[in-house]
């Protein structure tokens, strides 16, 4: 009994039981006709388990004159539709000629709505000369039933099967003199009703029947009917019941191991076994355990006995003289991979090859490292848990092993395309390693070739070798995304030549091929002003100290972003004011300088206004030098000291827009944002010291609102560049900062804004050299960027052997590839500090590469950047502090 003391759990379940009763019976030519809607989900289940054709025999009620309920006889669709009448009834109604021909009018016309609702333009199948098996959820009265019977008979099946869950006791005696065979699961002699047999007995939609109907013509027409032999065998010494297929001149066979609490009758294994059935391979689908087995949980854990099972049956395929000398293939799933592989140890070389969808090899811990048989791991990438338990079980192996991820796919592989592409994999990798003896002189075709063996192979495969970024033609590769609202560029540290100089060639040529209007930089809004009123021609303003010369200085200042300045400023001349290239900063940090820029401009507009924000800005004034200590001091006061007056100084320069605005509307923005940047700053400050997400949050929020508000005031034109480190510019929810910290960044936010109107490109290298310090605030030094781990993605690239190049990760491009990187392995990320003797963890992290960018760009071996010098080096709050990036 299933579920709670019901006999059947849902439909689908009935119909699994069904089918298994239906497979031992081996019917000459089966159809399947279902009763809808509620006997669509029972007949998908049979018609899948037999590889049968589907369809639905519609029967429609013909009720009497004046009582509809009291029926007259039904009219079955069909052509032509048959109409059966109870003559008995039909006399006693009083019903006319002219009434049925009204009323089989009007239910025709029903019929061909539904039919059409739910098969479209699909041609009926014809019963002519085959077994016709009429499924329901149940019978009540079976009048239905007997109509179709009556109707299907006249169309000259050459044998008519009811088979249902469920019916009255009473009922199945007269639906046995009209049917060839009647079959019911749960003959019931105090039936109340078909509901009462099922713990799950909803009300279906036609959205759920066209679904389960679609899905079932999936599987059962992958393999054109007749081209397959179909045997139910029982493997002994317990006759452990098994559905055996066979192609014409079989390449192989394979023998599945389904998981715990699934069977033989699992509908994704049935469809993966429909796929390598077309490929040429005989399947056989087991029941490892007998029903009573079955019943007790112990048993669907036990790997070794699962695994024993497997060895009996592979003696049993030894003895089958049509099967016996072909390779041998092992399908695992769930807990049946473990099984497969413990076999696979016991086999050795008997076993060709080894696959396991969304398995749990690590339970066959003790036994991985004696598998011979090349042996493909297939996990879902969304399915977290399981693909880290199946990356120990890939090093634990010691045979040709390969993991491959389908992106986005959970345990169970049922969103659209993810079992499809585990039945490529899978039959690539069996198509490569299951080859007969006597095929060794043929070599595979080209189109069922093996996969590379290694994600480096693929990325060698899919690489798009760059020139150097001095180069004109380097930018030409970056054309793909020039239709993008915004390209965020990044970087794999703050002190990196190429990264700085092939961010400047791709701008230069998304700007002057591609309409490109802002560079957005991570850098402080102050300080990037600088710089923007250069480029674009405006008047600069006295600074008490120098743009970018508070630590980090390299960062900005060096010689590669000096180049592109003046690149920049060349490119604006001669334009209208309005078409100039924009250079502007994201960055929170610069808590006094934008103090000061909105002072000095209050004090030009308005000299009142200025000398109340004076005295509300004061409140920060005791930590001027130190703005990190205004955090700690909020904290112990348990409040937020300076939070009211410093919002109030934004809140009433935004309350006179309209006013500032009219006067000088660029330099009101510029205001304004050093007002944001100010209150951003004080909520960061005290943010910092509880130590969690917060802090990273609202300085990433910041700088995603920061990024908006520049493209809104620019027009519905703008398009931006983003300049900024991996870790912001990668989508954090695929790595551990999401996925285990809790923290987001704007390469997430602009996905989840613009969606596939952002572009995330990522940059890494091997080795080479950076600028960088070793502790916070602590003089510039070149350091050597150490070789990168073999456990990262940064070695894969390298073991690619391509000096530089550019992935497309964009879904659609090469999936291949983006399965390859969709791995979690380690990514560097160096800052400002690097610290070679704590890399691993000071700088690696996981992340799934090819959901985390849209590209990828590579230089094996980088050098650090050339500093610019500074006369006067000004004091300021700590940029990074204390995260180094």
């Amino acid at each position: 009994m299933a579920n709670q003391g019901f006999p059947f759990a849902d439909r689908a379940d009935a119909g699994r039981r069904l089918a298994s009763e239906l497979i031992k019976r081996r019917i000459d030519d089966p159809v399947v006709l279902a009763l809808p809607r509620g006997g669509v989900p029972v007949a998908a289940e049979v018609a899948e388990a037999l590889g049968a054709p589907l369809d639905l025999v519609l029967v429609r009620k013909i009720g009497a004159p004046q009582n509809p309920e009291v029926a007259l006889g039904a009219i079955v669709e069909g052509d032509p539709p048959e109409m059966v009448l109870n003559e008995d009834v039909m006399r006693r109604s009083g019903a006319t000629q002219d009434y049925l021909r009204a009323e089989r009018d009007r239910q025709l016309r029903e019929m061909e709505r539904r039919r059409e609702r739910y098969l479209g333009s699909r041609a009926r199948v014809d019963v002519h000369g085959k077994t016709a098996i009429v499924v329901d959820d149940g019978l009540a009265t079976g009048a239905t039933v007997k109509a179709a019977l009556v109707a299907l008979r006249r169309r000259g099946a050459a044998r008519v099967i009811v088979a249902v869950p469920v019916a009255p006791a009473s009922e199945l005696p007269v639906l046995s003199e009209i049917a060839d065979e009647v079959l019911c699961l749960h003959p019931d002699p105090y039936f109340r009703g078909v509901g009462g047999a099922y713990a799950d007995f909803h009300q279906l939609t036609d959205e759920e029947t066209i679904g389960h109907l679609r899905r079932a013509w999936t599987v059962t027409e992958t393999t054109p009917a007749g081209e397959m032999l179909r045997h139910a065998v029982s493997i002994p010494p317990l006759g452990l019941q098994g559905d055996l297929v066979i192609p014409p001149d079989p390449r192989g066979i394979i023998l599945f191991a389904h998981g715990s609490g699934s069977s033989r009758l699992s509908p994704r294994n049935r469809q993966v076994a429909h796929s390598l059935n077309e490929l040429g391979f005989a399947t056989l689908l087991l029941d490892l355990l007998t029903p009573q087995e079955a019943a007790d949980r112990r048993n669907v854990f036990d790997i070794p006995l699962l695994a024993e099972r497997l060895l009996q049956a592979d003696l049993w395929i030894a003895g089958e003289p049509e099967l016996a000398d072909l390779p041998l293939g092992l399908f695992g799933a769930s807990t049946g991979a473990a099984a497969a592989l413990i076999a696979a140890a016991e086999l050795g070389g008997r076993i060709s090859a080894v696959v396991s969808r969304g398995g749990r090899p690590d339970l066959a811990m003790p036994r991985l490292a004696e598998v011979t048989a090349p042996t493909l791991l297939i996990v879902g990438g969304a399915d977290t848990q399981v693909l880290e338990l199946n990356r120990r079980a890939l090093a634990a192996l010691q045979c040709e092993k390969q993991l491959r991820i389908v992106p986005g796919a959970g345990h169970l592989f049922e969103g659209p395309g993810e079992l499809e592409a585990v039945t490529q994999m899978a039959g690539a990798w069996f198509q490569h390693y299951l080859v007969p003896t006597h095929a060794e002189l043929t070599p595979p075709p080209e189109a069922l070739a093996k996969p590379p063996a290694t994600p480096a192979e693929v990325v060698r495969a899919a690489a798009e070798p760059l020139p150097d970024p001095d180069d004109p033609a380097f930018g030409t590769a970056f054309d793909r995304f020039g239709d993008a609202r915004v390209v965020l560029l990044g970087e794999a540290s703050h002190g990196t030549s190429e990264f700085y100089r092939a961010r400047a060639a791709i701008t230069r040529r998304l700007i002057e091929r591609h309409g490109f209007n802002i560079v957005a930089v991570e850098a402080d809004w102050p300080d990037a002003a600088v710089i923007d009123r250069h480029v674009r021609g405006l008047p600069q303003r006295r600074r008490n100290v120098p743009a970018f010369s508070r630590f980090p200085t390299w960062m900005w200042r060096n010689r590669d972003v000096d180049e592109f300045v003046t690149w920049l400023k060349q490119h604006n001349e001669g334009r209208p004011a309005e078409a100039r290239v924009r250079f502007q900063g994201l960055d929170i940090y610069s808590m006094f300088n934008s103090i000061h820029e909105v002072l000095a401009y209050l004090d030009r507009h308005d000299p009142q206004a200025a000398a109340q924000a004076r005295r509300r800005y004061g409140c920060l004034a005791p930590w001027s030098r130190e703005p990190a200590a205004y955090g700690r001091a909020a904290l112990s006061r348990g409040h937020a000291m300076c939070e009211e007056p410093v919002t109030r100084v934004l809140v009433d320069l935004l309350t006179r827009e309209l006013s500032l605005a009219r006067r000088d509307e660029e330099a009101f923005f510029d205001a304004v944002q050093n007002a944001r940047v100010v209150a951003g700053a004080e909520r960061y400050y005290r943010a910092m010291y509880y130590g969690s997400a917060q802090s990273w949050n609202l300085r990433d929020t910041h700088m995603f609102q920061t990024l908006k508000r520049i493209m809104d005031h620019v027009g519905p034109d703008a398009k931006a560049i983003v300049w900024a480190h991996n870790s912001h510019i990668g989508d954090a929810r695929v790595t551990d900062m999401g996925a285990s910290r809790g923290e987001l960044n704007i390469g997430q936010l602009c996905r989840e804004e613009w969606g596939d109107a952002a572009a995330l490109i990522g940059f890494g290298t091997d080795s080479g050299t950076v600028a960088c310090a070793s502790d916070w605030d602590g003089p510039m030094e070149i350091k050597a960027v150490r070789p990168s781990r073999p456990d990262s993605h940064e070695s894969v690239c390298h073991a690619a052997g391509i000096e530089r190049f550019l992935l497309d990760l964009r879904p659609g491009v090469n999936e291949d590839l983006r399965a390859a990187m969709a791995e979690p392995r380690l990514e560097r990320y160096i800052g400002v500090i690097y610290r070679p003797e704590t890399e691993r963890w000071s700088h690696y992290s996981h992340a799934i590469l090819s959901a985390q960018y849209d590209g990828f760009v590579w230089f094996d071996r980088t050098r650090a950047v050339v500093p610019l010098p500074i006369e006067t080096i000004g004091g300021g709050e700590d940029e990074t502090y204390p995260f180094g990036l």
